[in-house]
C-alpha cells in the first residue's frame, strides 16, 4: 500500500502537479498506514433527517406515541466529563462537526476565455445540530423538535474552469456567508410507535425526500447532498435551506413506507438578499406550493439479515411561477423576440432510485459492506435546466482486512439539457452581435458526465480524510469546453 500512494506521488510531480496536491497524496499514504476504527460521511450532523427516512419500522411496534432514538455519531470528544451523556439521558442531543474539501485544478482551462484560470479552491461548514426529546422534559409524548445552524465559508474552483452546472466542493453555497445560518427548526409527532410521523416548521424538503445518507459519501455537487436534477427548480429546498412545510410519514409494514408533504415555495432561498441568516420569516416571500411524494421499500436481504437496501420512486408538483426555457410570452423564441419568457404556474419533477449492499465482510461492522447505488430524475423539460439524470455509484467500506473502517467508493452521473435551453444558446450565438446566454453558458449546452472517486481514511475516533479525484467531461455540458480534472480531499471532524 506504501508503495501505491509512492507512484501516484510520483506520477504527479511528473506532470507537475502543484505542491499542495502533491502534500495531499503523501498525507493520505500516511494515514492510510496508520491504525484506526469507525466513522464515515454519512454519520454527520445534517444526516439525522436522512436515517430517519432510511431506519425501518421496529419488529413489534407498540400503539403508543415514541421518539426514535437520537443518531449518536463518533466524536472526538464522545462524552466530555459525562456532559453527553446526562444530556442525553434527559432528552437533548447535541452534535457538531465540521466538513472541509479542498480541489485543486490539474488540467488547464479552456484557451479564449480570459476569466477562466487554473486554480484551487477551499469550502467549508460547521454544523451544530440541536434534538430535543420533549417526552422526557414535559412529558409530551412522542414529540420531538429538530434544529440544526450551519456556518459556511470558501469556494469552489469548478467556476474558475467555466462549470456552473456542479460544484466541484458540494460545502460551497447557500450558507449565507455568515456566522449562524438556521438550517431547520421544526417539530415532529411519531405516534403508533413509529407507525406515523407528523413534521411542521422550517423544513429542508430535500433531506427527507429523494434522499440517502450514502449520498455524501463523495464531494461533487452533482451527487452529494442528493443528485443536483433533484432541486432544478428555484423554489426547492435542499440543505442548507429551508422553508415552512408540512410533511407526513407512514410505514404501513416494516420495510415499506409512504411519505408526502407541502411546502410553500419562497423566492430566493438560495440568496443573500432575504435568506442570508436563514432567519428571514417574512411570507411575503411566499408565491406557492411544492407537493411531494414518495414511495419507498427498504429491506434487509440476504441469510444472515445483514444486507440493507432503499429503493424509492417519487415526484413533485410545483405550483409556482417558473419561466419557460424557449417560448416568450407570445409563444415565439424569447432569443429572438427579446420578451419576457413565459411563465408556467405548474411544473414537475420525478425519480427513481436505489441503494442495495450486496456484500458484508464479515470482520468489519453492521456498516462494513458493498453498497451499489443507481437512479435516474426526469423533469420538465418546458421548464428545467437539467431535463434528465443517472448516476451509478458503489461504495465499499472494509475492503481491507486490517483497514475495515476505511472506505472506497466512485461515481459516475450523467445530465442531459433540456431541448429548450439547448436551443435557446444557439439562438442567442446566432445574433449579430451573440447576445449573453443563459446559465453562465459560453456555447451550447448539451450534456455533461462527473466522474468521482475517493477512499476515505478513518485516522482516529471521530476524524475521517478522503483523497479525492474529479474529472469533467464538457464542463458546464458544453462541448467547446475542454475535459477539466482535479484532486483534493474532503475532511470531517465530529467534534460532539
Amino acid at each position: 500500500m506504501r508503495a501505491f500512494f509512492v507512484m501516484i506521488t510520483a506520477f504527479y510531480r511528473k506532470k507537475q502537479v502543484s505542491e499542495a496536491a502533491t502534500r495531499i497524496v503523501a498525507v493520505a499514504g500516511m494515514m492510510l498506514c496508520s491504525q484506526a476504527t469507525a466513522q464515515t460521511f454519512q454519520d454527520n450532523s445534517n444526516s439525522d433527517a436522512r436515517l430517519r427516512v432510511a431506519t425501518p419500522l421496529m419488529a413489534h411496534p407498540t400503539n403508543a406515541p415514541v421518539v426514535p432514538a437520537f443518531s449518536r455519531p463518533e466524536a472526538i470528544f464522545a462524552d466530555p466529563f459525562g456532559m453527553t451523556s446526562w444530556l442525553r439521558s434527559r432528552g437533548v442531543a447535541l452534535t457538531m462537526d465540521n466538513t472541509n474539501e479542498y480541489t485543486d485544478a490539474i488540467s488547464r482551462p479552456t484557451s479564449g476565455h480570459p476569466n477562466y484560470k487554473q486554480g484551487s479552491s477551499n469550502a467549508g461548514q460547521v454544523n451544530t445540530a440541536l434534538h430535543i426529546n420533549w417526552e422526557k422534559i414535559i412529558g409530551l409524548k412522542g414529540f420531538a423538535t429538530h434544529t440544526l445552524f450551519t456556518s459556511r465559508y470558501g469556494t469552489t474552483a469548478n467556476r474558475m474552469m467555466g462549470d456552473w452546472l456542479a460544484h466541484s466542493s458540494e460545502i460551497y453555497g447557500g450558507g449565507g456567508n455568515v456566522v449562524v445560518h438556521l438550517v431547520t427548526a421544526y417539530g415532529e409527532e411519531n405516534l403508533l410507535g413509529g407507525r406515523i410521523s407528523i413534521a411542521g416548521g422550517r423544513l429542508t424538503e430535500m433531506s427527507e425526500f429523494s434522499a440517502s445518507s450514502l449520498f455524501c459519501n463523495f464531494q461533487n455537487n452533482s451527487f452529494c447532498g442528493r443528485p443536483k436534477a433533484a432541486i432544478d427548480n428555484q423554489y426547492i429546498t435542499s440543505y442548507p435551506a429551508g422553508e415552512w412545510g408540512f410533511r407526513v410519514r407512514g410505514r404501513p409494514s416494516r420495510y415499506t413506507y409512504l411519505q408526502a408533504g407541502v411546502y410553500f415555495a419562497e423566492r430566493g432561498i438560495y440568496a443573500n438578499n432575504q435568506h442570508r441568516t436563514g432567519f428571514h420569516f417574512n411570507s411575503s416571500n411566499i408565491v406557492g406550493q411544492i407537493a411531494p411524494v414518495e414511495f419507498g421499500w427498504e429491506p434487509v436481504l440476504g441469510r444472515a439479515h445483514k444486507l440493507p437496501g432503499h429503493y424509492k420512486i417519487g415526484a413533485q408538483l410545483i405550483s409556482a411561477p417558473n419561466p419557460d426555457n424557449y417560448y416568450d410570452v407570445n409563444g415565439q423564441a424569447y432569443a429572438v423576440s427579446g420578451l419576457t419568457a413565459r411563465n408556467h404556474q405548474q411544473t414537475w419533477g420525478t425519480w427513481f432510485e436505489i441503494d442495495q449492499k450486496i456484500l458484508h465482510h464479515s470482520y468489519s461492522n453492521a456498516e462494513g459492506g458493498l453498497t451499489v447505488m443507481g437512479g435516474v430524475l426526469y423533469n420538465d423539460p418546458h421548464t428545467s435546466l437539467r431535463n434528465y439524470e443517472t448516476y451509478a455509484a458503489f461504495v465499499d467500506r472494509g475492503f481491507i482486512r486490517s483497514r475495515p473502517y476505511d472506505s472506497f467508493g466512485a461515481v459516475m452521473t450523467y445530465v442531459q439539457i433540456s431541448p429548450g435551453v439547448s436551443n435557446t444558446d444557439i439562438l442567442d450565438l446566432s445574433l449579430v452581435p451573440a447576445r449573453a446566454e443563459p446559465n453562465h453558458a459560453t456555447g451550447v449546452q448539451g450534456h455533461a458526465t462527473i466522474f468521482e472517486t475517493n477512499y476515505q481514511v478513518h485516522v482516529m475516533r471521530g476524524v475521517v480524510f478522503a483523497p479525492d479525484f474529479q474529472i469533467y467531461f464538457h464542463p458546464n455540458a458544453q462541448r467547446n469546453l475542454k475535459n477539466v480534472e482535479f484532486i483534493g480531499f474532503k475532511s470531517q471532524i465530529q467534534i460532539l
